[in-house]
């Protein structure tokens, strides 16, 4: 069993826990580098969890560290992508210039979206951001001058000081330079007075607010950061689906991002990306099984005979080919994690590490779920 031994402030302080620490992520990153040219077919839809990874660690730090509950931030990313669709096309403001200020203006929002729900917490502030997404959404369909309107609005590829961002290989590293600097922002925002002040609020707000820290403040703070990290991933996300629709920032939209933090572990940057892989690989997985699991099932039924195989085929393939299927395996997984790992995927891994490091001395009692006086204690 390994033990680390702190004999200073500044390792407590520290971004990493230790040198071995460090060192995985140097192995990580050199491997996000690497992977491209192992699987350039993929290269695509791994930029899509990059951009994934910027929107869990937007919501990440509202509802996984602050403890507010939102189901508008589809909103924010369309607020973030037609913002800086806008300034770029309409404008001509340079790619930066166009990212900054949809990332002030989508923080703007923010701002006077916290404000109103300052006297709200639980199931009322998730219903009050229902409703500003349901209005943005009113708002991006009706806009034509901006938004586009129902026709919509092609996007460009990125383009930074004249150098183009047009190949897969480029716009991958873009959003994984955005990436890591998000995670390096939050991380050190997180261990600042600011972020122990979130985290005080999510545990208790009466006992923040014994100790000097102003609700309203920290509360607005941690929306209008988590609108701009989101305005952020809107502006890469135009640029990777190429084309803005209303339709496409919906409650469903919010509701995966929901789910992505709760999937991946609240109240860890690790759970928002772990997160993020399973939203943008879970679709994917879908439409192969839409394809495959029919055929499979014919297969495995041939011998029985050809009417009860063509029959299983029919009824899979119209199982699989539902419309609503994808939104329904999305409920399915979050009510199960819910109730069987509330930890998420990090919460899971946690647990194995754990388990390893104890063993052979682990017991089973290590994780019996015990009474939890601290919402801290339910999260380490």
């Amino acid at each position: 069993m390994r033990v680390l031994f702190k004999t200073s402030y500044a390792q407590e302080l520290g971004l990493f826990r230790d040198n071995v620490q460090r060192n995985w992520y140097v192995v990580l990153f050199a491997a996000l580098l690497v992977l491209p040219r192992l699987l350039p077919a993929y290269t695509s839809d791994i930029s899509l969890v990059f951009i994934y990874g910027l929107c869990g660690l937007s919501l990440m730090v509202l509802a996984g560290y602050t403890g507010l509950v939102s189901l508008g931030h589809a909103a924010f990313l369309g607020i973030g992508a037609y913002a800086h669709v806008y300034f770029i096309h309409d404008l001509g403001l340079p790619w930066l210039v166009s990212m900054a200020l949809a990332c002030a203006i989508t923080a703007a929002v923010g701002v006077l979206v916290g404000l109103p729900a300052l006297r709200m917490t639980g199931v009322y502030l998730t219903i009050a951001t229902l409703a500003f997404a349901l209005i943005i959404q009113e708002v991006f369909a009706r806009w034509d001058s901006v938004t586009g309107g129902l026709k919509g609005k092609p996007v460009d590829k990125p383009a930074v000081f004249g150098v183009s961002f047009a190949s897969d290989l480029a716009f991958y590293l873009l959003c994984l330079a955005f990436l890591i600097g998000g995670l390096w922002l939050t991380a050190n925002l997180l261990r600042s007075p600011t972020g122990r002040a979130w985290v005080a609020i999510r545990d208790s707000e009466i006992a923040a607010q014994s100790m000097g820290v102003n609700l309203a403040v920290y509360k607005t703070i941690a929306f209008a950061y988590s609108a701009a990290l989101m305005g952020l991933a809107g502006g890469l996300f135009a640029h990777r689906i190429g084309f803005l629709a209303p339709d496409i920032f919906s409650v469903l939209l919010s509701i995966q991002l929901l789910l992505m933090v709760v999937v991946g572990g609240l109240g860890s940057l690790h759970g928002a990306m772990y997160g993020a892989v399973f939203v943008a690989i879970l679709p994917v997985l879908i439409s192969q099984a839409r394809d495959s699991v029919p055929a499979f099932v014919a297969a495995a039924l041939g011998p029985l005979g050809k009417g009860v195989a063509d029959a299983a085929f029919t009824l899979v393939d119209r199982f699989v080919k539902q419309p609503g299927l994808e939104p329904g395996l999305f409920g399915l997984i979050l009510v199960l994690f819910i109730l069987f790992e509330p930890l998420g995927i990090y919460g899971r891994w946690a647990k194995i590490k754990l388990y390893f490091a104890l063993f052979p001395l682990y017991k089973r009692a290590t994780f019996r779920r015990q009474k939890a006086y601290m919402r801290s204690e339910r999260l380490r």
